[in-house]
């Protein structure tokens, strides 16, 4: 029997009577002590890994005071915090072994737009992204731009200072922060709008001391450090003195301070009007060499950026979603291999001025391409707003496209973000490449030649110790190479865990007036301790490169074991599941709770916990799975596991903490499509349920979820019974109760088999049809029945079986056969097996006819795919099962065209599942209506909050309503619901339980015009 998982990581003492105190006060916000939530929080998106002691999540400036305030008692003086905003940073600088204070669940609103002025005033919690869609209205956006800007928040940007594309002509986050409010470690509160005899007189001491480090060492400020775009990250000493007028901007200081010197919590921004004219010119190449030393010549064409990816970051995107979206803006040049790629773009206010610059460029980038010299192999052009977002959002996933790399070795984050000049950049990056090749190690390589900003990732094990080790030593000689090209180690991603090599870039005295700095804001080393520098008179060390990272902890885990579970074990932290957009369909449950657990990156640090607690009590849980799938349980074991459960608020098991987590998803597979990793929640999701059930009892309601398509044939023989006990108020109060289920659908009537009747629909006999022709055969069409659209929806395979016959086929319906998805996600994985088994030997017998089947629900169609080939494997077979589009598409030739055209536009909402696994899906139902003369529109939505049973859940009701109006509900109330049309049957039914209003399959709305 499966032991409780005991181990928990003590929480010390004085920061449990801290947390007590703190309790008693008036701070509003969230305290997290649960070991699950201080794991969520434990990585960020580098190789590191500390375990917090609590997590504290303030809702406003008051609680930020309040928390800092009674930490500067004499009695918490050891207790240290580390501010965090959406743990996008890839040096560890947001993690600690003290106290996470996480702005960005609570304080992440914009306060104010004063667009006259010229600026915005937003709590530092908000998304970068989130602050461009208030400004975009009014034709502003907030200029400094990075690939993590759907995630990260405008305080992380600030913290580190971060800038990306487009900063050769917008600078770094610093050159826009006009204000901040700052809180410090002793509790007191720095506005930076205000004037010095406006401030406290304890925060005039730290900013007298910090101007006179700044004016003092002037000039050996400026013969340290070269002139940059990417310039210093740390304590800005050069820029926060303007030599003009001698006057003193702490705000300076604080930007890029990694949250060392206090929390910041409010900031002004100044915003930028929203180019009027933007062109992107696509150069390809046939060497990556080539690409980076063409790039100077595009810079001093006025561009405003230039981008570059190698041909690893290519080839990675072109086996992405993705490449689906760009595949036609950036094309293959025949008989050329595209090695490298430059994304040049030009914006302006003045039209003809940004196309003169582009066509500039064009007749130069043609004379080069003519004469062979330069490696240029072709070029595309685009003016098109919304597909040169679509090529920056595959330039932006280049960083998570990097980690799927297969084997066992992934491409690490820890030099590579150096910046050297760009006339430097090419032989810097061919000596950097024959550093890597001596190593034999494969990298991949993108970034921001304008800048002379490119990132490198080396492939590492960081399970191995061996190569654990080399990480420190390539980083000890990148940082002797950037030194000889006259560059900085840190050109854009801030310092974290690489603080170690501060004094060797400062020297040793202005480390020391660094020191002073810290010593003014932070005398005891409260503040994200280790990172950047430490107080005078000290003895706390820096952290260093070679600091605890996950490697350390994954390597406790076999290697089969992690393995077979590598859809958890691969998540690098991206974070990408954190992305805020309302129509992304990743992920709906973080997207309602801003709750870090409830992610794909939080579930896969949850499980890869519980595997390794699994192997220290040396349990193997491949082995426990095949026990659970051949054997059934003794009467010991049945008894033990009710046991269990009666105990089960006495005993601690982490294992519960994971099983809250994975009860929050809704399986709608986004995750494992959207995810550059492809982490896939909803298949180790129901590894973890089906161990987890073997030692705890299941609640009754997944018995009737997984057995649900056994009992749905034996209802449908008394439909109007069933529908008239169901609609019973003692019946909804009893299924409420004792299975937490409710507004549970209705059985349709008349029944699917009763208007097969009716139309005289033939029967599907396999030994006629195999004594049919091949020619005959071609004319049939068999239709794959799911539970819930057969049982519920009858009307939409009656309706698909119309379609058929006026297309002039002839639809058959195969005999109604348990898919097990249901089983599948409450992790009954040995009933799934049996299920998945019996369903896919009579599928493949049917498919020896060679007629198409097809089914009407995206979703139970993907799962004969998906989770099928999971649990069959080899043995699956090779039938295929196709939905509605997938079947139309291809032969739209042989249908005759539409003469007569409707110009109303129908409205698309695509389940969420369909969307991810088959991206062209929108793409092709559009080709479909317009061969049919109709006209479709795509809306763009996420999650509907269904999610087959999740939404019937009791428990689940307000969680699955929140996500519903995330993006539907306010698409749906701008529409003619008449023109709306829904894929999914869960989908359909959700609008109908909101909305009071049953919505059409597309394929319904095809009989209006055929």
């Amino acid at each position: 029997m499966l032991p409780a998982l005991q181990f928990q990581s003590t929480i010390d003492p004085k920061v449990v009577d801290y947390l007590e105190q703190l309790s008693r006060t008036d701070f509003s916000g969230d305290i997290e002590t649960t070991y699950s939530s201080r794991l969520a929080v434990a990585t960020d998106n580098s190789v590191y890994q500390q375990l917090p002691q609590a997590v504290l999540l303030p809702k406003t400036t008051k609680d930020v005071e309040c928390l800092t305030t009674l930490a500067s008692k004499e009695e918490y003086r050891t207790i240290q915090f580390s501010p965090r905003g959406g743990g996008t940073g890839t040096n560890g600088q947001s993690l600690t072994q003290g106290i996470v204070v996480d702005l960005s669940r609570h304080m992440n609103q914009v306060l104010e737009i004063n667009i006259e002025e010229g600026w915005a005033r937003v709590q530092t919690g908000l998304i970068k992204d989130q602050l461009n869609d208030a400004l975009r209205p009014h034709g502003f956006f907030f200029s400094p731009d990075l690939s993590t800007s759907n995630r990260a928040t405008i305080g992380g940007m600030i913290n580190t200072d971060a800038s990306g594309q487009g900063s050769l002509k917008y600078g770094k986050t610093s050159d826009h922060i006009l204000a901040v409010i700052a809180i410090l470690a002793n509790g007191e509160c720095l506005n930076t709008e205000l004037s010095y005899d406006q401030q406290p007189e304890k925060i005039r001491k730290v900013l007298d001391v910090t101007a006179k480090v700044c004016r003092d060492n002037r000039q050996k400020i400026e013969d340290k450090f070269p002139p940059l775009n990417r310039f210093l990250t740390g304590y800005d000493l050069k820029n926060a003195l303007d030599t003009t007028n001698d006057e003193f901007d702490i705000t300076r200081v604080l930007c890029g301070a990694e949250g060392s010197l206090a929390f910041l919590t409010e900031a002004k921004v100044n915003i930028t009007p929203i180019p009027k004219a933007r062109t992107l010119i696509n150069v390809k190449y046939d060497s990556f060499d080539a690409a980076l030393r063409n790039a100077p010549f595009m810079v001093d064409a006025n561009a405003l950026s230039v981008e570059t990816i190698d041909s690893r970051v290519l080839n990675f995107a072109k086996q992405d979603i993705v490449w689906h979206t760009v595949s036609d803006l950036i094309t293959d040049v025949p008989d050329k291999e595209m090695l490298g790629l430059n994304m040049v773009e030009f914006a302006g206010a003045n039209l003809d001025e940004v196309q003169q610059q582009v066509n500039t460029l064009i007749e130069k980038l043609e004379a080069l391409q003519h004469s062979g010299t330069a490696g240029i192999i072709g070029y595309q052009v685009t003016s098109d707003v919304a597909s040169i977002g679509k090529i920056y959002t595959m330039r932006k996933k280049a960083v998570g496209l990097l980690g799927a790399t297969k084997g066992a070795a992934k491409p690490v984050a820890f030099a590579e973000d150096t910046c050297v000049p760009p006339e430097n950049l090419a032989d810097f990056i061919q000596e950097f490449r024959e550093l890597l090749d001596s190593h034999k190690l494969n990298y991949g390589m993108f970034g921001h030649v304008d800048a002379g900003v490119l990132h490198v990732r080396p492939a590492l094990d960081m399970c191995d110790p061996e190569q654990e080790a080399l990480m420190h030593t390539i980083s000890d000689q990148v940082v002797a190479l950037v030194s000889k090209y006259g560059g900085l180690m840190w050109g854009e991603h801030g310092k974290g865990f690489r603080s170690e090599y501060g004094p060797e870039f400062f020297g040793e005295e202005l480390f020391t007036e660094l020191r002073r700095v810290k010593t003014a804001f932070d005398p005891y080393n409260k503040m994200n301790p280790g990172k950047i520098c430490t107080p005078l008179d000290s003895n706390d060390e820096l952290v260093k490169v070679s600091g605890t990272k996950r490697g350390f902890y994954d390597r406790q885990i076999p290697v089969e074991v992690r393995d077979s579970f590598n859809q958890a074990m691969e998540c690098n932290g991206n974070g990408l599941c954190f992305n805020y957009e309302t129509s992304s369909p990743m992920c709906p449950s973080m997207k309602v709770t801003a709750d870090r657990r409830h992610s794909p990156k939080g579930r896969a640090g949850l499980v890869r916990e519980w595997l390794r607690q699994l192997s220290e009590q040396g349990i193997d849980p491949i082995e426990l799975e095949k026990e659970l799938l051949t054997k059934r349980p003794s009467i010991k074991q049945i008894i033990d596991r009710l046991k269990n459960t009666f105990n089960k608020e006495r005993e601690y098991d982490y294992s519960h903490e994971v099983h809250e987590a994975m009860m929050g998803c809704l399986a709608c597979k986004a995750c494992a499509s959207q995810c550059p990793i492809k982490v896939d929640v909803p298949s180790f999701r129901s590894r973890f349920l089906n161990i987890y059930y073997s030692r705890y009892q299941r609640p009754m309601k997944d018995y009737m979820v997984a057995n649900i398509e056994t009992m749905l044939p034996l209802m449908a023989k008394a439909p109007k019974l069933i529908n008239g006990v169901l609609k019973q108020s003692i019946t909804k109060s009893i299924t409420k109760k004792t299975l937490g289920y409710v507004d549970m659908p209705l059985l349709s009537i008349p029944t699917l088999k009763e208007r097969c009747r009716t139309n005289d629909i033939a029967e599907f006999n396999l030994k006629q049809l195999s004594e049919l022709s091949e020619k005959e055969r071609q004319k049939h069409v068999l239709i794959v029945q799911d539970p819930f659209t057969s049982y519920y929806d009858a009307e939409v395979v009656s309706d698909f079986i119309e379609l058929i016959q006026r297309l002039g086929l002839k639809p058959m319906l195969l005999p109604f056969k348990p898919n097990g998805k249901a089983q599948h996600i409450k992790g009954f994985l040995k009933q799934f097996a049996s299920t998945a088994k019996t369903s896919g030997e009579f599928l493949n017998q049917v498919a020896m006819l060679n007629i198409p089947m097809v089914g009407v629900d995206p979703a139970l169609v993907l799962c004969y795919r998906d989770e099928y080939n999971e649990i069959l494997a080899d043995k699956r077979g090779d039938f295929a099962v196709l939905t509605v589009h997938e079947w139309l598409y291809p032969r739209l030739s042989s249908f005759d065209k539409a003469t007569v055209f409707d110009t109303r536009a129908w409205q698309l909402f695509a389940h969420c599942t369909e969307k991810t696994k088959l991206p062209n899906a929108e793409k092709e139902w559009r080709a479909i209506f317009s061969h049919f003369g109709l006209q479709l529109n795509t809306v763009p939505v996420g999650c509907c909050g269904m999610a087959g049973t999740y939404g019937h859940e009791a428990e689940k009701l307000a969680s699955s309503k929140a996500i519903y109006e995330l993006s539907w509900k306010g698409n749906l109330a701008s529409l003619d619901k008449e023109r709306c049309l829904i894929t999914g049957y869960s989908c359909r039914s959700q609008v109908k339980r909101f909305e009071g209003q049953q919505l059409k399959h597309p394929l319904q709305a095809l009989l209006t015009n055929i």
